[in-house]
C-alpha cells in the first residue's frame, strides 16, 4: 500500500465539509490515512477509538455522504479518486472485491452506489428509519413523540443560537431508537439543551475557543 495520502481542496474546503463538526472532519482525515489504495477502510470502528471519534462523527460523514458504508462494516471514502491519484507501479488493488462490485465511478471520479442511492441512509450503527425523512409519530414505550427531521432540528438550533450539528443529533438518536439512557425520549427539544451544554463543555476541555471550533 502506498505511504502517501492526499486530500483535494475542492473537497475539504467545501462548505459541506466545513459545516461538519471539527471532530467529524478529523475522523475523515484519519480514515483517509488508513484507507487502502482504493479508499476502503476495513475496521472503521477501531480507527474511531484510536482517534477518539464518536458514533456521531461517523454518522455525520455517512449522512453527508463523505463516506459510504456497507453491511459488512467496511466503509469507503466517496471522493477517494478525486483526493488521490497513484502511479500504476505504486498502486495495490483493494481486497474488498465484494464491496467494490457494488460501486460505480462517476464522471468526476467519485464513488456512488450502483443503481443510485439506496432508500434511507445506511449508518455504521444501523437504525430502522432514515435520517431526515418526513416526520412521523412513532410509539416509543408508552409515549408517542413526533420524531423531528434534520431540517426541524436545524431550525430550532438557529432559533436558539445553538452550535451543534443537526445531522449528528438526528443520526445519534435514530441509531438508539430515540432514547435517553434506557428511557424513551419525551422531548427532543429538551435533548437539544443537553447537547448544547455538552458541546460547550467538550470545547472547553479541548482548549479551543468557540469561534475556533466553528471554522
Amino acid at each position: 500500500m502506498a505511504e502517501r495520502r492526499m486530500f483535494a481542496k475542492s473537497i475539504v474546503l467545501s462548505d459541506a465539509f466545513l459545516d461538519m463538526p471539527m471532530s467529524a472532519r478529523c475522523l475523515y482525515f484519519t480514515l483517509g490515512m488508513f484507507a487502502d489504495d482504493d479508499g476502503f477502510v476495513d475496521s472503521p470502528k477501531g480507527i474511531m477509538r484510536q482517534c477518539g471519534a464518536s458514533a456521531d462523527d461517523m454518522n455525520v460523514l455517512i449522512a453527508k455522504r463523505f463516506v459510504l458504508s456497507f453491511e459488512s462494516g467496511v466503509i469507503v471514502i466517496k471522493h477517494w479518486r478525486i483526493n488521490n491519484y497513484l502511479r500504476s507501479d505504486r498502486y495495490r488493488e483493494t481486497q474488498r472485491i465484494e464491496e467494490m462490485s457494488q460501486l460505480e465511478i462517476k464522471e468526476n471520479g467519485a464513488y456512488t452506489e450502483k443503481g443510485g442511492i439506496p432508500h434511507g441512509i445506511p449508518t455504521v450503527y444501523p437504525s430502522k428509519d432514515s435520517i431526515g425523512k418526513s416526520k412521523s409519530k412513532d410509539s416509543i414505550g408508552n409515549n408517542t413523540m413526533s420524531r423531528p427531521t434534520v431540517e426541524e432540528v436545524q431550525t430550532y438550533i438557529d432559533e436558539k443560537g445553538y452550535h451543534f450539528s443537526a445531522e449528528a443529533f438526528v443520526a445519534y438518536y435514530e441509531s438508539n431508537g430515540w432514547k435517553v439512557g434506557k428511557n424513551p425520549m419525551r422531548s427532543w427539544k429538551s435533548a437539544c439543551v443537553t447537547w448544547e451544554a455538552n458541546q460547550k463543555k467538550k470545547t472547553t476541555n479541548e482548549g479551543f475557543s468557540w469561534l475556533e471550533v466553528q471554522v
